[in-house]
């Protein structure tokens, strides 16, 4: 286990070191907010209703936010996509951040009444969030 730990935590220093570097600036930023060790992440506790993952580092709601635990599933999920694809995995973030937030994806989903995980990127990181941790992640 803990040698599984030491190998996530090196890949993503070195193949996932921009996401890494980026989640670092964030998480340095943001060093006041609560902090701590989930599966080899570090997770910061943000006052934002989604989450964030980059590299080493998520960023999910406080515990007060019911899906608080789906949502680091599913950011632990994306983490496992960090590992794989490596400087790749950018890709994948510049997809989900527009999927997430770009206006007119925001009126598709709503209008078809869609899950956000309707997009391939984000059911690929519950799925795996749920396969790595053997947790719950968001798919709606």
């Amino acid at each position: 286990m803990k040698l599984k730990r030491i190998l996530f935590t090196i890949l993503q220093c070195t193949w996932g070191i921009i996401q890494t570097f980026l989640g670092a600036v964030i998480f340095i930023k943001l060093r006041k907010y609560p902090h701590k060790r989930y599966r080899g992440c570090i997770d910061t506790r943000w006052n934002i209703s989604s989450g964030l993952s980059l590299g080493l580092f998520i960023f999910t709601p406080s515990e007060e936010d019911e899906d608080s635990q789906k949502i680091r599933v599913h950011e632990y999920g994306h983490c496992i996509q960090s590992v794989v694809l490596g400087p790749f995995y950018m890709l994948i973030g510049m997809i989900s951040i527009v999927w997430a937030r770009y206006p007119y994806f925001e009126r598709i989903r709503r209008e078809k009444n869609l899950p956000y995980t309707a997009c391939f990127v984000e059911a690929w990181a519950s799925r795996w969030g749920e396969v790595f941790t053997g947790e719950s992640a968001i798919w709606n």
